[in-house]
C-alpha cells in the first residue's frame, strides 16, 4: 500500500536529535519517513549528491524545513542559499505541501536584523550566517504556502503536526463527500439535459420526431455505459455497430476470442492484463450488425458482464484404474 513521503529537510549537526525524533514519529504514524542520514536519498555517481536530494524531493507529498542557526554547505547550484534552503525552495516551486519551523531563538532575533540589514557589521548570536535572515525573510514575504513556526523542542514540532495531518485528513474526508454530491448533481444534470434536448426536438421538429427520439435514446445507449465501467475507461464511450464496438475494444487491448468459452455467450472478449473476460449473452446488434436501441427500462446490465477464469484443476479424477 502506497505511503505518503514525508521528506526531512535541515542542516544536520546541529537538528540531528530533531530529524531523529522526526522520524521516530513518522514512522509511528506509518507513513514514510526521508532523510539522507538513513540511506533514505539513492546517491548515484553522475551528478552531485544535492541533485539526488532534490529529486526525492520532487517524489515527496510533504517537505518538513527546519531552519535552525546554521546555514549549512552551500548549493553549487546556486550559490546564496544552502542545500537545506535550495530543498525547501524546489518544494515551493512545484507546490508540495510544506511545513516550515524556525528555531525559536532563530525567530527571536530575526526582528533584529529586520531593522539591521543594512548593517553589515553587526554580529548575532542566534545565527552563524545572517543569509539565513535573509531566507527567512523571503520565506515571510511568500504569498501562500508558507506555514512558518517556532519552535524550542522536537515536541513543539511533533505537537504542531499532529494537529495539522489531523486536519488534513479531515479536510480530505470532507472533500471525498462533496465528491459525492457532484457526481450525484453531475447526473442529475445529465438527465436533465437529456430531457430537455428531447423537449426541443419534439417542439422544433414534429416532423421527424421519431428520428429525433432514436437519435437521443442512441446518444446515450446502456451499452456506452456498461462497456465503460467494465473496460474502466475514463472518458465517454460511444459505438453504432459491432465492427465500431471491436475496433474500440481493441484499442483498450481487448480482443474477441474466435471460439466462444461459454454457451450462453454471443461473443466475447479477453484482455492479456486481465485475468478474467467480458461477455455479451444478449443479442443487441441487428442481422447487419447495428445497435440496436434500448431504453434504461429495457436494459439489463446482465446482458455484459465481467467473468473472473477459472484455473483448470491439476487433480484427475478420472483415474485410469
Amino acid at each position: 500500500m502506497a505511503k505518503p513521503r514525508i521528506f526531512i529537510s535541515s542542516t544536520f549537526y546541529d537538528l540531528r536529535q530533531v530529524r531523529e525524533d522526526l522520524e521516530r514519529f513518522i514512522k509511528e504514524l506509518g507513513y514514510e519517513p526521508i532523510r539522507h542520514e538513513t540511506g533514505s536519498i539513492p546517491y548515484g555517481k553522475d551528478e552531485a549528491p544535492e541533485k539526488y536530494a532534490y529529486r526525492e524531493v520532487e517524489l515527496s507529498d510533504i517537505i518538513i524545513s527546519i531552519i535552525g542557526g546554521r546555514f549549512g554547505s552551500e548549493s553549487r547550484e546556486d550559490s546564496g542559499f544552502s542545500i537545506s534552503q535550495k530543498e525547501l525552495n524546489r518544494a515551493l516551486e512545484l507546490g508540495i505541501q510544506v511545513f516550515i519551523f524556525i528555531e525559536k531563538n532563530v525567530q527571536s532575533e530575526f526582528s533584529t536584523f529586520v531593522i539591521n540589514k543594512e548593517n553589515t557589521s553587526i554580529k548575532y548570536h542566534s545565527v552563524d550566517n545572517p543569509k539565513v535572515f535573509e531566507f527567512i525573510e523571503q520565506l515571510h514575504k511568500l504569498p501562500r504556502n508558507n506555514p512558518i513556526t517556532s519552535f524550542e523542542t522536537s515536541a513543539d514540532i511533533i505537537a504542531y503536526l499532529r494537529s495539522q495531518w489531523a486536519g488534513l485528513f479531515q479536510r480530505f474526508l470532507q472533500e471525498e463527500k462533496r465528491l459525492t454530491e457532484i457526481k450525484v448533481l453531475d447526473e442529475m444534470k445529465s438527465v436533465s439535459k437529456t430531457l430537455n434536448e428531447m423537449v426541443a426536438f419534439l417542439t422544433k421538429e414534429r416532423k421527424n420526431k421519431d428520428i429525433a427520439i432514436k437519435s437521443i435514446l442512441m446518444a446515450n445507449h446502456p451499452a456506452f455505459r456498461r462497456f465503460k465501467e467494465l473496460t474502466e475507461t475514463n472518458y465517454r464511450v460511444y459505438f453504432s455497430n459491432k465492427d465500431e464496438l471491436n475496433a474500440w475494444l481493441r484499442a483498450r487491448r481487448w480482443k474477441e476470442y474466435s471460439e466462444i468459452l461459454d454457451d450462453d455467450s454471443i461473443m466475447e472478449w479477453n484482455n492479456d492484463d486481465k485475468s478474467g473476460y467480458i461477455k455479451l449473452t444478449e443479442q443487441i446488434f441487428d442481422k447487419k450488425g447495428v445497435l440496436k436501441i434500448y431504453t434504461e427500462d429495457d436494459w439489463q446490465d446482465e446482458w455484459i458482464k465481467y467473468v473472473e477464469s477459472i484455473e483448470p484443476s491439476s487433480e484427475d479424477d478420472d483415474l485410469p484404474f
